[in-house]
């Protein structure tokens, strides 16, 4: 027994040690102390559950908080999933910090959440009951009530906003057609036994359903009491992009005198150009706001007194993670400024001050979703969090945030926060139960030299009772995007510390092209999305090979998406990796072409205008070189990448007598969402690294 105590101690010094002197060292006190505190909690509790797969799915998980005018009631969704059914449901809860509950019933969906102006109803999306689509709803909030439906729209009802006295939303229609004659058409369509679809233009997906071009977006409104619907965008002459549309494409103005929201701005619907117009409601003409700009102007947002539209702007068509800088639009003069222009970061998400002076906005910054205050008259910004990830705040009552926080170690919590000091209070205590027996590992942030000695961050993760005078096997995950880089949250579909718990050493580089680093290295990698890359994975895994703790005979990879893009290319190319997981992955970049998102087509030309570069950077041409054992996973529904690629590269490497298995989801899309299909995955990942890694301390 004493040896045993000896030698958790002996740990905890080595882990101790390993948090205070290694070189880069995450510098936040927050990771500091999770650093410091995990290891000493895991050493001495008794052995605890790993965070597993279906641990995962036990978690609750919340949604973005809204909060009423008053700051009386803080709502948000909460979600949780049944395994044995395979599915999850989504309740309102109101949050006091003493007393929080459910306000709606169990095991339905509802979502959307908005309070009426003067904070005494509630109203959301939901489908229940005989309701063929979804509607919404009303909830009174100052006495017992059952929610009553306020909307029959049979093509259902999304993106809701309270204004005034009406309700805004959006519903894909049948435009030539009324609402009966709409219910008749969708019927008809229901039971037709012809199964085809038909398009003479693009788009025709997006993500992971079909689109049907007989039918347009468009922003209706209805009066909160009830009565007649009132079609606001079609009598302009303009439809939402029927690819994507949300609360953000459209704002009204507090007096409901005028609608900004995004349409095409142009008839090519092959490369669209996406703008901000604006209307008076009730008009039948809209004027485009942005019409100057080649690229995507988004997210619409009046100010509380209705004298300015703020909204994103992007200068680079074809290149999604270009810089969103924000913009100002004086309603009356049309004077537009640029309000970030000198901050080399993208704001996305922000919600103005009520006194009109500023933003709240959450802001990608080094791997960290930070909240930001932004003054609207200089563009000043200020950071209010730090070290872990935090959603859009909502502004409650005193002037205090309430937001959602999460890090590696624990998924969302509803928070308040000071935005004068950034202090946090937990407000509920949501998985607490579960996760107290549960043996977390430990993590941190380094630095390493990538491609040309080039600075990379990586995020670096440790498995419960790590012991450093052992040997780990490593696990390297390859995130998607490309630009989308890895920030200090709780990732559901690959939880780094979930692979960490079968007992590897886990590792999130954010390679070249990783956003929130600044739009020079996010650019870095266009229009070749491979040599940068590669080099800085591979640079990686150098580094973890210095360090005495990795037994580098034992090191896998795998990545989805652009992950499992660049990890079909280091399939081949010279690695030290024993096995390859690639999931979703971009494998043959002319059938890309067969996407919703055709990659590099816009911006620098399609194949057959620059043939070199598709050669030059897509992982086919490289199968002669493949001979690592590889885990090849796709979804039948995954529009965004074609599941014919996964089947391609299982297709390749079984011709070339290469070690390899294909899992297959026909009822997944671009990521596994269903509980069991996920838990399946988990597994199986963990069965096929296990035979050529073995997992654990040597």
């Amino acid at each position: 027994m004493l040896t045993c105590y000896l030698a958790k101690i002996r740990n905890i010094i080595i882990l101790v040690t390993v948090c205070i002197t290694r070189r880069h060292i995450v510098k936040k006190t927050g990771i500091l102390l999770l650093c410091l505190l995990m290891p000493f909690s895991s050493a001495f509790a008794d052995q605890g559950k790993p965070l597993s797969a279906e641990l995962l799915w036990q978690l609750k998980r919340i949604g973005s908080p809204i909060v009423s005018p008053t700051g009386e009631h803080i709502i948000a969704p909460v979600t949780e999933y049944d395994l044995k059914a395979d599915k999850g449901s989504t309740q309102l809860w109101h949050f006091d910090g003493k007393h929080n509950r459910a306000i709606t019933a169990k095991g339905l969906r509802v979502s959307e959440p908005v309070f009426s102006p003067d904070g005494k109803t509630l109203a959301f999306v939901s489908q229940r009951n005989e309701d063929e689509a979804s509607q919404i709803y009303l909830l009174p909030m100052d006495g017992p009530g059952e929610a009553q439906r306020l909307t029959d729209i049979p093509t259902g009802v999304n993106s809701i906003k309270w204004v005034g006295k009406h309700l805004y939303f959006i519903s894909n229609i049948f435009p030539n057609q009324s609402w009966e004659e709409m219910k008749t058409q969708l019927t008809t369509d229901t039971d037709n036994k012809v199964s085809a679809h038909q398009w003479n233009a693009l788009p025709y997906s997006q993500f992971d359903h079909w689109l049907d071009e007989r039918r347009q977006a468009h922003v209706f409104r209805i009066p909160a009491k009830g009565g007649n619907v009132e079609n606001i965008t079609q009598p302009a002459g303009h439809e939402l992009p029927r690819s994507d549309q949300s609360s953000a494409s459209y704002d009204v103005s507090p007096n409901e005198r005028w609608i900004a929201f995004n349409a095409y701005g142009s008839e090519n619907k092959v490369d669209p150009k996406i703008d901000i117009f604006l209307a008076t409601i009730g008009g039948n003409k809209a004027e485009n706001l942005t019409a100057d700009n080649q690229a995507p102007d988004l997210n619409p947002s009046f100010s509380p007194n209705g004298k300015t539209l703020a909204f994103t702007r992007q200068k680079i068509p074809g290149f999604y993670a270009d810089t969103s800088r924000l913009m100002l639009l004086d309603i009356d003069s049309r004077k537009l400024t640029t309000l970030t222009s000198d901050w080399d970061r993208s704001v996305s998400q922000f919600s103005w001050t009520p006194d009109n002076k500023g933003f709240y906005a959450t802001v990608e910054d080094a791997a960290t979703n930070r909240i930001y205050s932004i003054d609207a008259k200089n563009g000043k910004v200020k950071a209010i969090t730090e070290a872990t990830d935090f959603s859009q705040p909502a502004i409650g009552k005193d002037g205090e945030l309430i937001a959602t926080n999460q890090s590696f170690l624990y998924p969302a919590r509803l928070v308040s926060i000071n935005p004068r000091n950034g202090k946090i209070e937990r407000l509920e205590n949501f998985n607490d139960d579960i996760l107290k027996d549960v043996d977390l590992g430990t993590y941190e942030s380094v630095t390493y030299k990538g491609y040309q000695g080039k600075d990379i961050q990586m995020w670096v993760h440790y498995p419960a009772g790590f012991d450093r005078s052992k040997k780990y096997p490593l696990f390297m995950l390859v995130h998607g995007g490309p630009h989308n880089a890895i920030t200090n949250g709780f990732h559901f579909r690959w939880n780094a510390q979930t692979f960490a718990s079968w007992g590897y050493v886990t590792a999130w580089p954010n390679f070249h092209g990783s956003s929130g680093f600044g739009q020079e290295f996010a650019d870095s990698i266009n229009p070749d999305w491979k040599t940068k890359p590669l080099e800085d994975v591979l640079k990686a895994a150098d580094w973890f090979k210095q360090q005495s703790w990795i037994d580098s005979d034992r090191m896998v990879a795998g990545g989805a998406s652009y992950g499992g893009y660049l990890t079909s290319i280091i399939l081949g190319q010279p690695h030290p990796f024993k096995a390859l997981l690639i999931h979703a992955a971009v494998y043959d970049m002319y059938a890309q072409m067969a996407s919703d998102f055709a990659v590099h087509s816009t911006r620098f030309g399609n194949y057959w205008d620059n043939p070199e570069l598709y050669k030059a950077i897509s992982p086919h041409y490289f199968a002669a070189n493949f001979n690592t054992p590889t885990l090849v996973s796709h979804g039948q529904l995954d529009y965004l990448v074609p599941a014919t690629q996964g089947f391609e590269l299982f297709h390749t490497l079984q011709s070339r007598h290469v070690e390899s298995r294909m899992i297959y989801f026909p009822d997944e899309n671009h990521w596994i969402m269903k509980p069991n299909n996920s838990v399946y995955w988990y597994n199986e990942v963990k069965k096929w690294m296990t035979h050529f890694a073995e997992p654990g301390a040597r």
